[in-house]
């Protein structure tokens, strides 16, 4: 599944700045997945809403992301094996852009250390919602304050 690559990446460090100077503090805090849209073999987008999980975002600048897929055929990816996707890191947040860049610094995936990982994101209604910023990519993970 491509939609862990949200997981396992920690903020370094820098939190953008709203309007006035003030710190954007939206990401900062525990969130869980409430779902996940990642392309099925036909080329159609699949929802799913029985992963567990957390995506926690520190102020000071660092990353923990961990999701486990309840149902056991879920195949391995770029981000997860065997069902579960983890990380840890950094992450830089560009209000401009609305990116936020994860920096890896340790994965179940070992090809993800040391990677610079930038995804979309998008606040509304209480939820965070973050894609790949890559043409390639067209999953979706959806998270929920705890």
């Amino acid at each position: 599944m491509r939609l862990a690559a949200v997981a396992g990446c920690t903020l370094v460090g820098s939190i953008a700045l709203g309007a006035g100077g003030s710190p954007k503090n939206e990401l900062v805090g525990a969130w869980h997945p409430a779902s996940l849209e990642q392309p099925a073999a036909d080329g159609k987008l699949h929802r799913i809403t029985d992963a567990k999980g957390s995506l926690i975002y520190t102020p000071d600048g660092h990353m923990s992301v961990q999701v486990m897929f309840v149902k056991t055929d879920v195949p391995s990816s770029d981000y997860a094996q065997g069902g579960y996707e983890g990380s840890f890191g950094t992450y830089e947040v560009d209000a401009t852009s609305h990116t936020v860049t994860h920096h890896v610094q340790g994965a179940n995936v070992r090809a993800l250390v040391g990677k610079a990982l930038p995804r979309v994101y998008e606040l509304s209604n209480g939820r965070l919602l973050i894609k790949s910023t890559r043409p390639d990519e067209h999953w979706s993970v959806a998270w929920e304050r705890e």
